[in-house]
């Protein structure tokens, strides 16, 4: 069985996939968050290849940053100084490292939301 997390966000304004949406995951160790991998969302709102599979998907707490406001402010969206929505972290937690998680994110100038996926 593959094990995997990954994640796809998308924005509210007809529901397009968020192309090119940066983000960072972190792992919580010990109550410090390390850096694991950071990137960019390609045309269809995903990450290029999983966030974690194999060794590296683990039991734990991660946090899941997207640079939403970043995105809005560049796809020229009149966005207020500081935007409503700006860097959304989405804390979550592995307790069955056999299993596959997804990771969505809705998120539009003005809320955000998710849920675990399949």
């Amino acid at each position: 069985m593959a094990t995997r997390a990954g994640s796809e966000p998308g924005w509210g304004f007809g529901f397009r996939p968020g192309a090119g949406i940066a983000f960072r995951l972190y792992r919580n160790f010990d109550g410090r968050y390390a850096l694991l991998k950071d990137g960019r969302t390609n045309a269809d709102g995903r990450a290029d290849e999983p966030l974690l599979e194999g060794e590296a998907f683990a039991a734990g707490r991660y946090r899941l940053v997207f640079a939403a406001g970043a995105y809005f402010a560049a796809s020229g969206v009149a966005l207020p100084d500081p935007p409503f929505v700006d860097d959304v972290a989405l804390d979550f937690g592995v307790a069955d490292a056999t299993a596959h998680y997804h990771v969505p994110l809705l998120v539009s100038p003005w809320s955000w939301s998710t849920y675990r996926g399949s």
